[in-house]
């Protein structure tokens, strides 16, 4: 027996089968809920409760904090509703145009950009034009079915090229075989299976807010996705991209955003690194980035915020803009970099 969801405000619905959780049900119905790692690993996917009974396991007793369970919220990915539902996401929007399928995509390009950040080029099927939102991201399904999901680093191309910023995982099953840790190692030309578009962290262009755009380590894939589709389509908004990593080589593309700090108008672009050494001999700015946006934009109750990377930072920043900033809630978009360890904790 399947159960109709209601998402509220849009009047959106959909069906959910039985086994199936709610967000995987959504998107099944093209439409797209709020949501990053699908495993219960982060709370992207939080959204509010309004009516109906379901089961969503332990993650969200680790994973919200107490007033948001209290007030309604849980995890859609961990949902599996056990009557109708009426649910609440204000940015729950329509994928009418973007369609998820699996295909094969051949390496024709790998360059290790730092000792543990490789950039791969991957070429899709040029017969079908892939269509997906710049910051969405991919699956790779592995020979034991197990998958890993990576943000794709442009803006769609005519060529049905992918760029992807990985970071080497020591013992993951997929970032060993990239940097060659286990033998064969991922070679240029190799095919791999992948899926994808997934995920709901993209620009919304129905605005004209001012942005944060807020990185740590290869979250900055997505946001120069969406940064060059700005360039494309000759967006004006003010932007200000805050990068942050621990020694300044995790800022691995520094000279392209140095760039575009140069020559993109209403563009500023600050670095952040948490852990200088000596031997760096950084005279930037230092600490945690989410505080560095703090420090310089107390107010955020005018602006957008797209922030991506360690689960750890997006959650702080989230938190933290909205109580101590008066960043509106439904301003805040995310996308948390978690790995099957995370999952796992």
């Amino acid at each position: 027996m399947s159960f109709k969801v209601i998402v509220e405000p849009a009047g959106y619905s959909f069906d959910v089968q039985p086994g199936q959780n709610l967000l995987d049900a959504a998107i099944d119905a093209e439409i797209i809920l709020p949501y990053s790692c699908r495993g219960g690993g982060c709370s992207t996917c939080k959204a509010k409760v309004i009516e109906g009974d379901y089961e969503a396991g332990d993650a969200p007793q680790h994973i919200l904090e107490q007033h948001e369970l209290d007030e309604g919220f849980t995890l859609m990915c961990q949902v599996q509703p056990k009557s109708d539902m009426r649910i609440e996401s204000a940015q729950a929007r329509l994928a009418t145009d973007i369609q998820i399928r699996k295909m094969p995509a051949r390496v024709i390009e790998m360059e290790r950009l730092t000792s543990d950040v490789m950039r791969l080029v991957l070429q899709l099927p040029p017969s079908q034009p892939f269509m997906y939102y710049a910051g969405q991201y991919i699956d790779f399904i592995l020979r034991d079915n197990r998958r890993r999901s990576y943000s794709m680093a442009n803006p769609p191309q005519e060529n049905n090229q992918i760029e992807l910023h990985i970071r080497h995982m020591p013992g993951g099953a997929f970032t060993d075989y990239v940097f060659g840790v286990t033998e064969p190692a991922l070679k240029e030309r190799a095919m791999l299976r992948a899926e994808a578009p997934f995920g709901s962290f993209f620009l919304r262009e129905d605005s004209d807010r001012p942005l944060v755009f807020l990185a740590s380590g290869t979250g900055f894939a997505p946001i120069k996705a969406i940064i060059e589709l700005m360039q494309q389509k000759n967006n004006q908004r003010e932007v200000r991209l805050y990068w942050g990593g621990r020694r300044p080589q995790d800022i691995y593309m520094m000279e392209l955003a140095q760039r575009w700090a140069q020559t993109l108008p209403n563009f500023t672009f600050i670095p952040v690194i948490s852990e200088a050494q000596a031997e760096d001999s950084w005279t930037g700015r230092t600490g945690f980035v989410h505080q560095a946006v703090m420090q310089d934009l107390p107010d955020l109750s005018g602006w957008e915020v797209y922030a991506c990377g360690a689960p750890i930072m997006v959650e702080s920043a989230q938190k933290d803009f909205v109580d101590q900033c008066g960043l509106a809630a439904d301003m805040f978009y995310a996308d948390a970099f978690t790995s099957e360890a995370d999952l796992v904790e």
